[in-house]
C-alpha cells in the first residue's frame, strides 16, 4: 500500500504542476463595461474555438482538473 500511495502522490504533484502551467498560459477574459460596449472580436460564426490555441488550453485545463480531482479522491481513500 505504501508504494501505491507514493505513486499516487507523484501523479498528483504532476497534475498540480501541469494545471498551474495551463492556467497561467491562458489569456484573461476581459469582462466589464468596456468589453460589453466595445463588442467582442469573435462572433458566433467567426473563429472555431476548439481548434484554436485557447480552445486547446481550455480543454487541457478541464482534463487536468478532472484528473487532479480523481487522483485526490483516490489518495484520500488510500
Amino acid at each position: 500500500m505504501g508504494a501505491l500511495k507514493i505513486a499516487a502522490t507523484v501523479v498528483l504533484v504532476l497534475f498540480e504542476l501541469f494545471l498551474i502551467i495551463v492556467v497561467l498560459l491562458q489569456q484573461g477574459k476581459s469582462a466589464g463595461l468596456s468589453a460589453s460596449l466595445g463588442g467582442g472580436t469573435e462572433t458566433f460564426f467567426g473563429k472555431n474555438k476548439s481548434r484554436s490555441f485557447e480552445g486547446r488550453l481550455q480543454r487541457l485545463t478541464t482534463i487536468s482538473a478532472l484528473g487532479f480531482i480523481v487522483v485526490s479522491i483516490i489518495l484520500a481513500i488510500l
